[in-house]
């Protein structure tokens, strides 16, 4: 039987030389190439 593996939750891993790996970050200077999430319609007679 196949055993299930959980994604690892925690700190972002850090590179092989010490310093945090950036790639994972929405830095201030990147923040424009990452647009805000649209906002959610519900059809109607569904629930919130």
């Amino acid at each position: 039987m196949e055993t299930v593996k959980a994604i690892k939750p925690g700190p972002k891993p850090d590179k092989s030389d010490g310093t945090p790996d950036r790639r994972r970050r929405v830095t201030p200077e990147t923040k424009p190439k990452h647009p805000d999430l649209k906002p959610h319609k519900h059809k109607p007679g569904d629930s919130k």
